[in-house]
């Protein structure tokens, strides 16, 4: 079957910490809904969302994995996410796709640092709490104050767990007020989310006063959306997925409550680039043309490669023609699949608000507006927001005929992982990969070597300093060469000046009377890049410098575009010389759970890495989140160094921290490395 009106679809995403229990939810979903005979089970490796080789072998889901049921007439789409935190990327794909977030919690860890960032990254979509593994709970009452205390009030129970745990207690649709709950109570949990609801709606709250008793779920539903799309309300439901315990309530809940795509906050589509762009709006009509935006990538080794989308406006079929943004050549889809994991059916049509996938289709890239007219050439979805690669590795092939093997393989892998950063580092010849830690880096090694055979020696890369000014300072450069015949020439003259932390670089023009002609201030510019790429102090190159071309000379016949591009690199670098030039250091924001017995000794490990503590907190009893900005080139061998001190039992988030100058010793060294003609690239700082 699929689905045929918008309304009967509901779209999710199972967001969470590792080990929250997101994948073992799903497969007793989808033994619930009939879908399968029976769950299967992480560590058998036999789940329908952990279906890679690699996924079983570890424990955990890799990658975001789609799976569909029917519940009571509707139509429910899943998509199973990774919990490890250097996966976040991975998990974060899946949030454009869904109208609701339901981040799942571990009863038995509470609040953790996944439940945070994905609970803050959902922001702006419905928001559910799946509270799982409620029969390895221990207080209750502590892990919902907890909640209501981290993520706010809004935060209701809409059932309650049996006081022996063996099941949940509904307390919105047909609350049984007499029953014994585990804590609160089936009264009091029912008014304090009907209150919730009827605060947006000052008709209703009259009616409700006047009533004097509460009101019926139909006179709910349409404020109850309206307090989910506003962030007023954040419903808190329990379930075991392992018992049982809940599932049929929280599948009631999904296809009753769930906002269907119309009810949902509506996709930021814009048109156009730079200062054009503009908000546009797509309607959730079959007739019109087709909008689909595609989510995820996979690349599947006999499908090829995947292109996961959500049709948001439009009818797509496999005669469709779709264009790609705003390739001029259509490609015809022919397949039109709908997944379950990694099984795919062929299906006959895609509604707004349905998710499917094509296959074959290399031009496809994650991100990409699929539309059938060229009216919407120019749309896009506004940019979902990933954490910065901070860690990194330099990767060298073992076969020299492996080089182009390894590049078309990284190159597959940045299709599927936003938070995958590749660079080639020119002074070494070797590339580097960048990511979110050290086991999101392992985890990309093993994929090299399992799906593409690829051997590999790694090394430490170097530290991606940067170079900045801190006064305004000028130069003018005069390149002349005179040879047999038509000589060089090309004079320019420029100021630097400092810009505030992170603002980027920023080039503008001055020049009056046509001291330089227009037709070389391309070239001018291309060597004033040049040198911003190159550093002047110590090799490494500038930000937050605003450059000012401001005069220049040239001659009628000795004149060409090499010697402006000679003068523009030299004026740069002579100016940034007499502009004071600093480097820069990069820092990572570092977050640890640990257990409050070792807060010291891991608190002086930060201390001695030059770093300093921003914060502390107490997510759950017996432990400490400890919050640090440390210098990136002190973080080596840390993760190692925190699992000794922890035996294991620690958590570890790294994201970028911007710049700050380098200590004095180190910034004199790097000069002087680069004076002596080295290239400060040899991963020793």
């Amino acid at each position: 079957m699929t689905p045929s009106s918008v309304h009967d679809i509901r779209n999710l995403a199972l967001l969470g910490h590792a080990g929250s229990g997101k994948t073992t939810l799903v497969e007793a979903l989808l033994a619930a809904a009939g879908e399968i005979g029976s769950a299967g089970s992480v560590e058998r490796g036999d789940t329908v969302a952990d279906f890679d080789p690699q996924e079983k072998a570890m424990g955990h889901s890799l990658h975001a994995a789609l799976v569909h049921l029917e519940w009571a007439g509707h139509w429910i789409n899943l998509l199973d996410t990774p919990g490890l935190p250097d996966l976040a990327g991975r998990a974060l794909i899946a949030l454009p796709a869904v109208d609701t977030a339901a981040v799942v919690i571990n009863a038995a860890a509470g609040i953790e640092s996944g439940t945070r960032r994905m609970m803050n990254a959902a922001r702006g979509k419905c928001r559910m709490i799946v509270i799982n593994k409620l029969d390895a709970a221990t207080d209750l009452t502590a892990m919902m104050d907890a909640i209501a205390a981290t993520f706010g009030r809004e935060c209701l129970p809409i059932n309650l767990p049996a006081a022996d745990g063996s099941r949940v207690i509904d307390c919105f649709f047909a609350p049984d007020h007499a029953a014994v709950t585990a804590f609160s109570s089936v009264s009091a949990a029912h008014d304090a989310i009907v209150d919730q609801i009827v605060e947006l709606d000052e008709e209703l709250m009259a009616k409700y006063l006047e009533q004097g008793e509460s009101l019926d779920p139909e006179q709910l539903h349409a404020p109850f959306e309206q307090a989910l799309r506003e962030g007023h309300l954040v419903p808190v439901c329990f379930v075991s997925a392992r018992t049982g315990a809940g599932i049929r309530e929280l599948l009631d809940i999904l296809g009753k409550l769930a906002p269907d795509p119309t009810e949902g906050n509506p996709p930021a589509f814009l048109k156009g680039e730079g200062s054009a762009t503009s908000p546009v709006q797509v309607a959730l009509d079959a007739e019109r043309h087709v909008v689909a935006h595609v989510f995820q990538i996979a690349n599947d080794p006999y499908r090829g490669k995947l292109g996961l989308f959500r049709v948001h406006q439009g009818q797509v079929t496999p005669n469709s023609q779709l264009y790609i943004g705003d390739g001029r050549k259509p490609f015809k889809v022919a397949h039109l699949l709908r997944m379950q994991g990694k099984n795919a059916v062929e299906t006959p049509f895609a509604v707004p608000g349905d998710l499917c996938a094509v296959a074959r289709v290399d031009e496809i890239q994650r991100d990409a507006v699929l539309h059938d007219s060229h009216d919407e050439d120019l749309y896009h979805l506004a940019p979902t927001a990933y954490p910065q690669p901070v860690f990194g590795l330099a990767l060298m092939t073992r076969k020299p005929a492996d080089e182009q093997k390894l590049s078309e393989a990284l190159a597959r892998l940045m299709e599927e992982d936003p938070c995958l950063e590749v660079t080639f580092d020119a002074r070494n010849r070797r590339t580097v990969v960048r990511g979110l830690g050290e086991q999101h880096l392992k985890i990309v090694l093993d994929e090299l070597s399992a799906r593409w055979n690829l051997q590999l020696d790694t090394a430490t890369p170097s530290i991606p300093y940067r170079e900045t000014i801190t006064v305004v300072g000028e130069a003018r450069y005069r390149h002349k060469k005179q040879s047999g015949g038509a000589g060089q020439f090309g004079e320019v003259a420029l100021r630097v000046e400092p810009l505030p932390r992170g603002a980027g670089i920023e080039l503008a023009d001055e020049v009056k009377g046509g001291t330089i002609p227009t037709n070389f201030m391309p070239a001018v510019e291309k060597g004033v890049r040049q040198a911003l790429g190159e550093g002047a102090l110590a090799g490494f190159p500038l930000q937050d410098v605003r450059v000012v071309i401001t005069d220049g000379k040239h001659h009628a016949v000795d004149s060409n575009e090499v010697s402006f591009v000679t003068a523009g690199r030299h004026a740069l670098i002579e100016a940034v010389l007499a502009a004071k030039p600093i480097v820069l250091e990069p820092l990572l924001d570092v977050q640890v759970k640990v257990a409050d017995a070792l807060f010291g000794e891991v608190s002086a490990e930060l201390a001695g890495r030059r770093g300093r503590l921003t914060a502390t907190d107490s997510p759950a009893p017996g432990w400490t989140l400890i919050s640090a900005r440390v210098p990136m080139a002190a973080l080596e061998g840390f993760e190692s160094r925190l699992k000794a001190i922890c035996a294991g039992e620690s958590e570890f988030v790294l994201e970028a921290g911007g710049h700050e100058p380098a200590p004095q010793d180190v910034q004199s060294e790097l000069a002087r490395v680069h004076a002596n003609g080295g290239n400060n690239g040899n991963g020793t700082h």
